[in-house]
Parts: C-alpha cells; sequence; structure tokens
C-alpha cells in the first residue's frame, strides 16, 4: 500500500511538462481577460488631452476625476440610476418567481398538459411577434409610459424555465412524496422543500436576469423615452454618448453639451463603461459560488 501511495504521488516528466503548461496557458488567458478592463478604468481616471496622445495601458499617466464628474453632472442621472436599480431588483424577483412556479409545475409527472406546455414554450423561443406588434401589444395594455413595461414583458422566459425544470428533474421525487405524507399541499412543497434546494440554479438564472434587466435601455427608449421620471442610467448613459460624438441634444442639455467639450469623447466612453459595469462586478461575487453548479447539475438527467 505505501509502494502503491508513493507511485501516485510521484509526477512523471509529463506531468510536471502538463502542469507548466496548464500554468502558462492560465495566466496568458487571465492577461487576455483582465488587461482590457484594466486599460479601460485608466482612461476613464485619465486626462482627456492626455489620453489623446495615446500610449496608455494599466495605470493612468494624469490622475483626474474630470470624466466622471461631467457624467454625474447631468441631471436626469441619479434619478436614471433609482429606477434602473428598481427594475433590476424587482424584475429579478418577478423574474424568478414566475419561472419558477412554472418550471415546477412543468416538473410535476401527475401535471396532464405538461408536453403541450412545454412545446408552446419551445416555440416561443424560436418565433416572436416582432417589434411593431409588440409596441401595439404594450400600448393596448396601458403600459406605455408605467414603471411596468420594464418588469412585466419579460417574466416569463422559456429559456429560465427549461433551466430550472431540469434541475428539478434531478431532485429525489420521493422528497414530495414524504412531504405529501406528512399533509404538506403543492404550495408548501414548492416554497418549503424544493425552493430551498434549487438555490444553484436560481442565483444563476438571477444573475442572468439582473444583467439584462440592467443593461436595458431600448425598451425605455421605446415606451418611456419621453418619461425623465422613469428614464433608466442606460438609456441616460447613452445620450450622454451620442452628445460627446455628434453635439446633439442642444436644446435638451447644453450645458452639459459645453462640459463635453473639455473631454474627449474617448474618456467619456470609458467612464460610462466603469459606471455601468461596476454594479454587476460588486453583485457577481454572491452568486459566483452556486454560477458553475447552476449551470451544470441541471444540465445532465439521472
Amino acid at each position: 500500500m505505501a509502494k502503491l501511495s508513493a507511485s501516485y504521488g510521484r509526477q512523471t516528466l509529463g506531468d510536471r511538462v502538463f502542469d507548466i503548461g496548464n500554468v502558462i496557458f492560465m495566466t496568458l488567458v487571465l492577461i487576455a481577460t483582465l488587461y482590457p478592463f484594466l486599460n479601460v478604468l485608466a482612461v476613464s481616471f485619465n486626462d482627456s488631452a492626455d489620453t489623446v496622445r495615446g500610449g496608455i495601458t494599466i495605470w493612468p499617466r494624469e490622475f483626474t476625476l474630470e470624466n466622471y464628474k461631467v457624467i454625474f453632472s447631468y441631471g436626469t442621472l441619479v434619478t436614471a440610476f433609482q429606477i434602473s436599480v428598481l427594475r433590476t431588483i424587482v424584475g429579478t424577483i418577478l423574474s424568478l418567481t414566475a419561472c419558477s412556479m412554472v418550471a415546477y409545475t412543468l416538473s410535476r409527472r401527475d401535471f396532464q398538459g405538461r408536453k403541450f406546455i412545454s412545446v408552446f414554450l419551445v416555440l416561443t423561443l424560436y418565433v416572436s411577434g416582432g417589434l411593431i406588434p409588440g409596441f401595439l401589444l404594450m400600448k393596448n395594455l396601458g403600459l406605455m409610459n408605467s414603471f411596468w413595461v420594464y418588469v412585466l414583458p419579460g417574466m416569463v422566459n422559456a429559456f429560465y424555465i427549461f433551466m430550472i425544470r431540469s434541475f428539478m428533474d434531478n431532485l429525489p421525487y420521493a422528497l414530495q412524496e414524504s412531504a405529501k405524507l406528512d399533509g404538506a399541499n403543492d404550495f408548501t412543497i414548492f416554497w418549503r422543500v424544493i425552493l430551498p434546494l434549487c438555490k444553484p440554479v436560481l442565483a444563476t438564472i438571477a444573475l442572468f436576469v439582473a444583467v439584462g434587466q440592467w443593461n436595458a435601455w431600448f425598451d425605455t427608449y421605446l415606451y418611456n423615452g419621453s418619461n425623465s421620471s422613469l428614464t433608466t442610467l442606460q438609456f441616460e448613459l447613452m445620450k450622454i454618448l451620442q452628445s460627446t460624438t455628434s453635439g446633439a441634444d442642444q436644446a435638451r442639455g447644453s450645458n452639459i453639451v459645453e462640459q463635453m467639450r473639455s473631454v474627449s469623447p474617448d474618456s467619456v466612453k470609458m467612464a460610462i463603461t466603469i459606471v455601468t459595469i461596476v454594479p454587476i462586478l460588486l453583485v457577481y461575487p454572491f452568486l459566483q459560488r452556486y454560477f458553475v453548479q447552476g449551470m451544470t447539475l441541471g444540465a445532465v438527467k439521472s
């Protein structure tokens, strides 16, 4: 037994070469993925006049906060930030609740319509009504110039439903049967037995939904573009970006356009990029430990 353990613990030359190659390869991957972000961060904190010269790597040559001052001097940005945070939180909670409830229903073996509804949901992945019918639908439903137009249309997503259902299918059905024997009804089984076991896949879906809600701006442009009290952060930053490149929006924001003449478009672009991705980066570490498990456990049915 001692000889066997020693043979397993001894590395051959090929094993060492493989380990060294792995370390080198992963280091290169780390540099390739981390360098662009550090470069964007450095340019966002660098003086605009100096940025035009080029040559910025991962550290600003002339540190300044002027690029961020220009962005945050935009009048409606605070309100837009609040709306974006609110739609991200509310949209994520509602989407998780709706998708998990539908997934639980479809995972029940005694549900007669599971095949029909599953086929119907699959069709929505390939066929959509299009932009104009969607706009008319939101108008007829009275969701125009409303906060709920951000969360209700995307509350049920077929892809997320199938991910959660696949995860639930891997859970022992005996858990539900034993809960029924103890007198639990369907809602009790769902909330107190199934959902606590689905934390990995729910955290994964939560990250997907939160990123989608946070980055969305086109729905604001379509449905709430004229309502300054319901504008979102991404939409306002998009308008700022347009102002730096074309000088547009003179009537609505002449002050911001005047301030932007002192900064370069590239610097403002990088500062906008940092403003949009930092909130998601702060959330990701809390969900990262569930991410891989949620993506893989439901992928293979036992």
